[in-house]
């Protein structure tokens, strides 16, 4: 009876498992992009939003660029973020395309030189944000403008050393991008020094306008840092 009983479990399985189907679940697109000013292949995660059609040249759709964009960082939330904001019944942020870049060495990549020799020995790669800038302005934006179908609107989205970075692009080349997304950005870095810099967009001849939101959590930072921004 028991044999009998396993038999029938067995077939009634086996049955079951005919009649589903399984499929991938897809969020978006994997490029893989040669950095001539990196030197190295940089990963992109890329999600698309409902509609998006790649033989449609008349629809354009804004972009959110993200730092810190592995599928393991802040990727996925980010995508299903925008996602959700774009339910008709939320309706609360424009379809967009969503660009993460994944990290190789977000401590090389998302700071500039220090000079303090604590930070230089503790964090011996650090430095080359002049090369990461390079690359988001020559080459990441550049190819999805040409490969996507994108119109004139570019968000930067940096938390901790991603919102340092974020933070150094707009005092330097705020024509990069249209809207400034910055959390929690690490201004500590190399004794503040980026908040003692004269951003161009103080100057009195520049007539760019931008979106800035910045917030920052509940982390034990003096408050006052921030307000020199």
């Amino acid at each position: 009876m028991k044999n009998s009983f396993s038999i029938m479990l067995i077939l009634l399985m086996s049955t079951l498992a005919s009649i589903a189907q399984k499929k991938p679940f897809i969020l978006g697109e994997i490029v893989e992009l040669n950095s001539v000013e990196l030197s190295e292949k940089r990963i992109l995660n890329i999600y698309l939003p409902d509609g998006y059609n790649v033989d449609d040249s008349i629809i354009k759709f804004p972009v959110i660029y993200l730092l810190d964009g592995s599928s393991d960082e802040d990727f996925i939330h980010i995508a299903g973020l925008v996602q959700y904001c774009n339910f008709p019944w939320v309706d609360i942020l424009p379809k967009s395309i969503v660009v993460g870049i994944a990290n190789v060495d977000r401590r090389r990549d998302f700071t500039f030189p220090t000079t303090l020799a604590n930070d230089k020995r503790d964090f011996p790669t650090t430095g080359s944000s002049q090369k990461f800038i390079k690359f988001l302005e020559k080459e990441l934006v550049p190819y999805i403008e040409s490969h996507y179908s994108t119109d004139t609107v570019k968000t930067i989205v940096g938390q901790s050393l991603g919102g340092l970075l974020a933070t150094e692009i707009l005092f330097e080349k705020p024509e990069m991008f249209t809207n400034y997304l910055i959390v929690s950005p690490s201004l500590w870095w190399d004794n503040e020094s980026l908040l003692k810099r004269k951003s161009v967009l103080m100057d009195s001849s520049n007539q760019q306008q931008k979106n800035i939101f910045i917030a920052v959590g509940n982390e034990g930072v003096q408050m006052e840092n921030y307000a020199k921004l």
